[in-house]
């Protein structure tokens, strides 16, 4: 007799990406993807998953902020979560398990990024990296309102820019 170990859930990421011409972004579309990816490991989700990351200027990223919280003001991460905490805790969304789960979108304001970076002395690349991570973060609940929270969620987002190499210094 042979015990077969137990598989681990694979996630099934189908990343749309979009990068606007006016943001002038050139990102590395693999880096984008493995910090999605290890984000939502972390996070213990698996199965077919669809989430949207979009780069834009400050201009747009502004508009959407005003036309969804009333904040007129560019900002450099909007996060608009499809699901609800409790949605599948309760079945309100019991899908198939080929049926990908929508999990939301990631606004990112590539200029802010590029400010950001400069700011805080390391590259673009991370940076990007960083503000995809806190917003798929927050798409999964994260906040950090209190100080409990913002560490947890500060050792979540340097460990999935970790397994894509964007360590503080890079």
């Amino acid at each position: 007799m042979t015990l077969d170990a137990p598989q681990t859930p694979t996630l099934n990421l189908d990343l749309r990406f979009h990068v606007r011409r006016k943001s002038g972004a050139k990102p590395d579309r693999r880096r984008i993807r493995a910090v999605c990816e290890a984000a939502l490991r972390g996070e213990g989700v698996s199965g077919p998953v669809v989430l949207t990351v979009t780069l834009v200027d400050d201009e747009e990223i502004r508009q959407i902020n005003q036309q969804h919280r009333g904040i007129d003001k560019a900002t450099d991460v909007l996060s608009f979560p499809l699901l609800e905490a409790d949605d599948e805790a309760d079945g309100r969304f019991l899908l198939p398990p080929d049926v990908p789960r929508e999990l939301g979108d990631v606004i990112v304001s590539y200029p802010r990024a590029v400010e950001q970076a400069e700011e805080y002395g390391h590259s673009v690349e991370r940076e990007l990296a960083y503000l995809i991570v806190h917003g798929v973060l927050h798409i999964m609940g994260h906040d950090h309102e209190a100080p409990d929270e913002q560490a947890t969620m500060r050792a979540r987002e340097e460990a999935a820019l970790l397994v894509a190499g964007l360590t503080r210094d890079a």
